[in-house]
């Protein structure tokens, strides 16, 4: 719109946010800029800081605001399992659900240094168990076969969360694969 070049610049920059469209874009950027300026210049401060002081923990590669992040450093955890995971945002995910305890390590890219560094780790920290957490895919299965082939001389377990049927939903609306890993995987009863 001619004169509202700012307003504009501000919807797009919304409207570039993973699941913001365009009409919930206009609405956040009206909000911050005409309704509540002080939520606006919050929310500018937040992602100010935020892309300033976060970076990735030395040893996981998840989010911290410090060399080490709070799990690393968290003496209380788990440190017989390290959970891999394809990006840092799993770990926030899985932290909600509270189902595990133990430590974390972010395999944002599949190379030899990443699987150089998640031995090291679970030599340094005594591991006894490999978690996957990835999402389901022949791309996953061979990075899991590969670095369960570059570990074995570490006498680790290996184990994938499961995969299947997710609680609450019909038959007919699940995929085929997943139906296929839910026979494959079935437990007793």
């Amino acid at each position: 719109m001619k004169g509202l070049e700012r307003f504009d610049a501000l919807v797009e920059a919304f409207s570039a946010l993973p699941g913001v469209g365009k009409k919930s874009a206009m609405r956040f950027a009206y909000f911050v800029t005409m309704s509540d300026s002080f939520a606006g210049m919050r929310l500018a401060s937040a992602i100010d800081d935020a892309i300033r002081l976060t970076v990735r923990c030395k040893q996981c590669g998840g989010l911290s605001e410090h060399e080490l992040c709070e799990i690393c450093s968290d003496q209380n955890r788990n440190s017989d399992t390290i959970c891999v995971v394809e990006n840092a945002k799993d770990i926030l995910i899985l932290e909600q659900s509270g189902a595990y305890e133990g430590l974390y390590f972010v395999l944002n890219e599949m190379s030899e240094q990443a699987v150089s560094k998640l031995a090291d780790m679970a030599s340094v920290i005594g591991a006894k168990e490999v978690i996957f957490a990835f999402t389901p895919g022949l791309s996953a299965d061979a990075i899991m076969f590969y670095i369960e082939d570059r570990l074995s001389n570490l006498g680790l377990k290996f184990s994938k969360i499961a995969q299947g049927v997710p609680t609450g939903v019909s038959l007919e609306n699940i995929d085929t694969l997943s139906l296929l890993k839910a026979m494959q995987d079935r437990m007793k009863a």
